[in-house]
């Protein structure tokens, strides 16, 4: 059983969240500086008034700034980048809140030329209603969020769904490694001991379950996001590849 202290209110900028850094903090405010598209209209394919297709943008994006010599590369590690942002956010709530914000596509904005880590307003901070234990956390962003991302990229580009899921599963146990190290070197033994058992009870839903080994908050994969095909790089630490393979760009990803 999941014990979370729910006597911690959500402040209106979700203070805590800048604690641990990196993709953890979220923009709450009025609304963005300019018109950015909710996650909403970016998972239905709804054209934007600034970046036409927002995903397309982020990809070609993501593409020259990796010199990705194919757009899948580049569409992978753009939906790893936005898989990990949602999760931190959410993971990031429910260790250090108890509770998790209303983070529905409808209402959290995306600028898909940021630079990284992927940035994400949200124009009000209201309680969801549920406190943060696992079955919420799945709802909020594996179904809510990383369900309709994939399809959306699918759409658009050749990759397995198992890649995808394993973007997912990859997204999640590095947030909770970051969360979890932050607190332990800042005496917070209570967030890091939540973050496990959130982290543990999110690898047992049927959509990340078989998606690879997880041990504590260590994490190894099943499938490659295919980051190895960049110039210049090498495997990711929780890849199934010990070395990069040598596959033709043509091959079945995932």
């Amino acid at each position: 059983m999941l014990l979370v202290n729910l006597d911690v209110d959500l402040d209106p900028g979700l203070a805590a969240l800048r604690a641990p850094g990196g993709f953890f903090p979220l923009r709450a405010a009025a609304g963005p500086p300019r018109a950015l598209p909710t996650l909403a209209e970016v998972y239905a394919g709804r054209p934007g008034h600034v970046h036409g297709d927002p995903l397309d943008f982020r990809v070609r994006k993501v593409a020259a700034a990796l010199r990705a010599p194919e757009p899948r590369t580049a569409a992978s590690v753009a939906h790893l980048g936005l898989a990990a942002r949602l999760w931190s956010v959410a993971l990031g709530c429910a260790a250090l809140y108890g509770r998790l914000p209303a983070l529905d596509p409808g209402r959290l904005h995306w600028d898909p030329d940021a630079s990284a880590p992927d940035d994400l307003w949200l124009p009000e901070v209201i309680p969801s209603g549920r406190a943060g234990d696992p079955a919420a956390l799945a709802d909020a962003v594996l179904r809510g969020h990383l369900v309709p991302l994939a399809a959306a990229v699918r759409a658009r580009h050749r990759l397995a769904p198992g890649l995808l899921r394993g973007n997912a599963a990859s997204a999640l146990a590095g947030a909770a490694r970051t969360l979890e190290q932050w607190a332990r070197a800042h005496g917070r033994p209570e967030v890091a001991a939540r973050t496990r058992t959130l982290t543990a009870g999110l690898f047992a839903d049927p959509l990340l379950a078989g998606t690879g080994a997880l041990t504590g908050t260590a994490f190894r994969r099943r499938s490659c996001c295919l980051y190895y095909r960049v110039p210049g790089s090498g495997v990711c630490g929780d890849c199934c590849f010990t070395r990069p393979p040598r596959s033709s760009p043509r091959a079945a990803s995932g």
